[in-house]
């Protein structure tokens, strides 16, 4: 079997040959380090830097590892403001900090030397007049939104060796981008019905980019949605405001991927996800990626005994032990072990790896799941 019907066999609770050893990229850091330490060339870590997930870097990277693909390496459109805003200094600070205006419009604080996520400090997108004037129209869909080109080479799926991923954008996560986590939720009262029309225009476009890509003929083996609306204590939305305005673009898309014979459905949300769970699973997304261990040891085995078999996931595998020994690795794969004989997961380093992960262990682990014997 191939690593794709393996994959594939794996989430439909079906017999595999072998577990797929998936993976979900790296830190910049972390690809750079190992090429200075000779274990990857600097033209694979500068193109994993340049061009993610889906660069030819991070599959040479992957191949020297021994992973077998990268779950978060799919096909996207341009289901974003288009054009993005451009990059803007608005204040130089005397410490070196910077005040910028993102590609988003969102203001962010932007300090020397720290690789996290840039501080919010406000946005763009004051009121409907600005809404109007200076959002709206880079919403709007054109056909410029589509690979068409990439899509043409996937009309034909026969000699397909790994699965590949649709990627249906964002139906709440970029919304956040554009606003921040505070104005966002200050728009729930304040201005509900702008609240609205901001989800049902970003939700739509979404749509209107996934049916196109699906009206090219285009085969996809499974479909990816990217969210990033909670943290380590739940959820940055109000799960009910969540079910009522964005569970029905959800159903909308998924029913649209199921038309296309498209039945494994994942989403990518960060932090403790449990309270969002429902309004998925209710509107096809049926899969969870990653597992965020974290601080909250989150697992798929809550979940399943809740859910049922209804409820699949890739991810959970705890990346911390790759700082440390094989010993801690072996620990690791011995914990996951009932999660895989569970059906319907695939373990998968929790998150980016991360600098401090040593290229030995990350290699052991891959070597230790491409000979486990299920």
């Amino acid at each position: 079997m191939t690593f794709r019907e393996n994959a594939m066999a794996v989430l439909h609770y079906q017999p595999c040959d072998k577990l797929p050893v998936v993976s979900f990229g790296y830190w910049a850091e972390t690809v750079q380090k190992w090429a200075r330490e000779g274990h990857i060339t600097q033209e694979e870590a500068d193109d994993y830097c340049r061009h993610g997930d889906n660069g030819w870097g991070d599959r040479a990277i992957m191949r020297r590892l021994g992973f077998d693909f990268n779950w978060n390496s799919c096909v996207g459109t341009a289901s974003d403001l288009f054009p993005a805003f451009e990059t803007k200094v608005l204040e130089e600070r005397p410490d070196g900090s910077q005040v910028i205006r993102d590609g988003s419009g969102l203001i962010v604080l932007v300090k020397p030397g720290v690789v996290s996520i840039p501080s919010e400090i406000g946005t763009s997108l004051t009121d409907r007049d600005v809404w109007e004037k200076e959002y709206l129209p880079r919403l709007r869909f054109s056909m410029e939104r589509i690979p068409l080109e990439l899509l043409e080479t996937l009309r034909d799926d026969t000699n397909r060796e790994i699965p590949v991923g649709l990627h249906c954008g964002s139906l709440m996560g970029r919304m956040r981008d554009l606003l921040g986590v505070e104005q966002m939720s200050y728009l729930t009262v304040d201005d509900p019905e702008l609240y609205e029309e901001i989800i049902d225009t970003m939700d739509g476009l979404c749509y209107d980019c996934v049916k196109a890509v699906l009206e090219t003929g285009a085969k996809f083996d499974y479909a990816h949605f990217w969210e990033d609306i909670c943290y380590k204590n739940g959820p940055l939305v109000v799960p009910s405001t969540f079910e009522e305005c964005v569970g029905p673009h959800y159903k909308r898309i998924t029913g649209l991927l199921n038309s296309h014979g498209i039945d494994i459905v994942s989403v990518d949300c960060d932090g403790w996800i449990d309270r969002l769970i429902p309004t998925w699973l209710e509107n096809g997304v049926n899969t969870m990626f990653p597992i965020e261990v974290g601080t909250w040891n989150a697992s798929i085995a809550p979940w399943r005994e809740k859910y049922g078999r209804a409820l699949r996931g890739v991810g959970g595998m705890n990346k911390t032990v790759f700082a440390r020994d094989r010993k801690a690795v072996d620990e690791e794969i011995e914990r996951l072990r009932p999660l895989i004989e569970l059906g319907g997961y695939i373990p998968c380093p929790d998150h980016r790896i991360a600098p401090d992960a040593e290229f030995d262990n990350v290699q052991y682990y891959c070597d230790r799941l491409q000979n486990l014997t299920l």
